[in-house]
């Protein structure tokens, strides 16, 4: 390992903090040395704050349907092939009370930016969820939208949003996305969503297309700026409906390296082993935690439609291994050192 990658490690070990230029460095003249290093700090960090402990999310996939059409993404508006499918309130109610007799105590509401899913609606869904799991969390992944509906969705019980930034580089977000989607709009959502009070989450892909080391150390210098309480990042994986059918996916070494760099940077950040590492290496989820990960997030959705909520080829946990497996799930997780809880599993600051 060169001298001057590890001086940098300790750097940000100690001080949570590097320049653009020293973030680049990290990445560009990394090792299996530096990794290994990497992630032991990682873990060690992230077991003072949440010792063995592994948080799960109840994923419900509530619909596929999309007005975007983000080059990547296989529900994008575009995709003539894709069966479409919207799961009624019933569904949605049902798949989120299965999950809470499972032991999950984070429920995430997930889709398209699908226009039946007014404020109104959703609001309602997050009522009927708090008033009959009380104990349990409310996460959004709905996209973007309006500051009133943020805070009226808020105001309604939801805890929590995702709202992946996929790229901190304006340029390289207008590679990535049709000209009507705003860089400036995605990045102000995440500022209104943080000072209206939710548990806000980002994130990025890694190795999309166009992406270079550079614009990876600035989504670093973001996360250390913004300090989301949730980042999801996993490796950028070709739809084959897609303009980016062709691209090569992102790796598991870089995905797990950069999961290790966030846990440094932002010591109590929630941060997810995803369901794309898992795509991409059939332990990749076990390698995602060994790097610093504490999040899984299986799938409650209705087993009918897992298949149709394809963002990318091969997704896994799409048949009915996918949260009915959590007694599975949990014992990969003892398998290398670690217990799935069944808590909230809200964010520990202030925990160093």
């Amino acid at each position: 390992m060169k001298e001057k990658v590890r001086e940098l490690i300790e750097k940000l070990a100690a001080e949570h903090s590097l320049t653009v230029s020293e973030y680049q460095t990290l990445i560009e003249e990394r090792t299996d040395e530096a990794a290994e290093l990497m992630a032991a700090e990682a873990v060690a960090v992230r077991k003072r704050i949440y010792g063995t402990d592994v948080y799960i999310r109840g994923l419900i996939e509530i619909s596929n349907i999309c007005k975007n059409d983000c080059y990547y993404c296989g529900i994008r508006r575009s995709n003539r092939e894709v069966r479409r499918y919207r799961l009624t309130p019933e569904e949605i109610l049902e798949s989120a009370a299965a999950g809470s007799e499972l032991g999950f105590r984070t429920i995430v509401l997930q889709g398209g930016e699908d226009p039946y899913f007014t404020d109104e609606v959703l609001a309602g869904l997050i009522g009927e969820i708090r008033k009959h799991c009380p104990d349990t969390a409310v996460t959004l992944s709905m996209g973007e939208r309006g500051y009133a509906s943020f805070k009226r969705l808020f105001d309604a019980g939801a805890d929590r949003y995702l709202l992946r930034h996929e790229t901190a580089d304006e340029e390289h977000y207008g590679k990535l996305h049709p000209p009507e989607m705003s860089f400036e709009h995605r990045m102000k959502c995440l500022q209104e969503l943080r000072g209206i009070g939710y548990q806000t989450g980002a994130g990025f892909m890694v190795g999309s297309p166009f992406q270079t080391t550079a614009h990876l150390a600035k989504d670093l210098k973001f996360i250390e700026t913004f300090k989301p309480d949730m980042c999801g990042i996993g490796p950028f994986i070709p739809h084959h409906q897609t303009p980016f059918a062709d691209r090569e996916a992102g790796t598991l070494e870089l995905t797990c390296y950069l999961l290790s760099v966030i846990r440094l940077i932002h010591p109590p950040v929630l941060l997810p082993a995803t369901t794309a590492l898992g795509t991409i290496d059939p332990a990749g989820r076990e390698k995602g935690i060994l790097a610093g990960a504490n999040v899984v997030m299986p799938n409650l959705s209705p087993v009918g439609v897992r298949r149709q909520y394809e963002l990318y080829d091969g997704k896994i946990c799409t048949g009915e291994e996918s949260a009915e497996c959590l007694v599975c799930l949990k014992n990969r997780m003892r398998s290398i050192g670690y217990r799935i809880v069944e808590e909230r599993g809200d964010i520990k600051n202030g925990c160093l």
